[in-house]
């Protein structure tokens, strides 16, 4: 995986990239990515191999892990926690987007991202 500055790289599930290649992309080195895989955040996709091989798939995910890592100054363990949830949540978004897909377009929901406005349950206590 080579790209210049400036250069947009598709990042396709079907393509490996070494250890070394990783640490380069995602901003943890070689050593974090072992320390992650005896943790079983991180998966080679053949363990038998001396170089382990990984989905292209999951750069991105290490990315955001890395940069959560330096700005909360988590320690690896929390960081194997937190790809865990990152990953749920990335399943879980794409299978609501292949359910909504199917709903008739008069029953779907408005599309918003972001938080969502605070209302209180019971209505407004203040005069």
């Amino acid at each position: 995986m080579t790209a210049h500055r400036g250069e947009v790289t598709w990042l396709d599930a079907r393509e490996t990239v070494s250890i070394a290649e990783l640490s380069r992309n995602c901003g943890l080195t070689e050593a974090e990515l072992r320390e992650l895989m005896e943790y079983g955040a991180l998966a080679p996709l053949e363990r038998d191999r001396p170089d382990p091989l990984f989905s292209l798939e999951c750069v991105g995910g290490l990315r955001r892990a890395a940069r959560l890592r330096r700005d909360f100054e988590l320690d690896l363990f929390a960081v194997a926690l937190l790809l865990d949830y990152l990953n749920r949540i990335d399943v879980l978004e794409r299978q609501l987007k292949s359910l909504q897909a199917h709903l008739p377009a008069h029953v779907q929901p408005p599309h918003r991202e972001g938080p969502q406005p605070w209302h209180e349950p019971h209505g407004s206590s203040l005069p």
